[in-house]
């Protein structure tokens, strides 16, 4: 047992080597208790950082849609969500004052009108405007596809 008083160490059944060896396997065992949460801990990020990062498609090319009745952030969401739940989309810009949708895609994977497709199942009528590769649309805009401008206002649709 080890008592505290007036910062004097009684000892009462160990010797000093007993006492050592009692600290120093007390350290060992914190210190393996550190390195098993950090092994856990780095597990689990490297198991649920797939769930968090979207790997997958590259867009090689990019489809101009112009797309009626899109009014606010609400209807950007909704075409966002649909279009991000098929695979082979790699980018989506949604432009309300344009009445547009700029989508990058993997041409391997899907086809402008299977996109199209998706956003008329969104309820949104819709045509494509022109379909350009990647390097296409980056000499005629300036931007790669998935750089986004961020949304702003509301059109005035009548979401809550």
């Amino acid at each position: 047992m080890i008592l505290l008083d007036a910062g004097i160490f009684l000892v009462s059944g160990l010797n000093d080597a007993n006492l050592m060896s009692n600290i120093h396997q007390n350290i060992a065992m914190n210190n393996k208790t550190t390195n098993i949460i950090l092994i856990i801990f780095v597990f689990v990020i490297l198991v649920m950082l797939p769930f968090f990062v979207r790997f997958g498609a590259t867009a090689d090319n990019v489809v101009v849609l112009a797309v009626a009745g899109i009014t606010c952030g609400g209807c950007v969401a909704d075409l966002e969500k649909a279009l991000q739940a098929k695979g082979g989309i790699a980018s989506i810009e949604v432009d309300v004052r344009g009445s547009r949708v700029i989508v990058g895609f993997d041409s391997k994977k899907i086809r402008p009108d299977e996109i199209a497709a998706i956003i008329s199942g969104s309820g949104y009528r819709n045509k494509v405007s022109e379909v350009l590769s990647k390097e296409e649309f980056m000499a005629k805009t300036g931007m790669e596809p998935g750089i986004k401008k961020r949304y702003i206002g509301c059109a005035g649709c009548d979401r809550n």
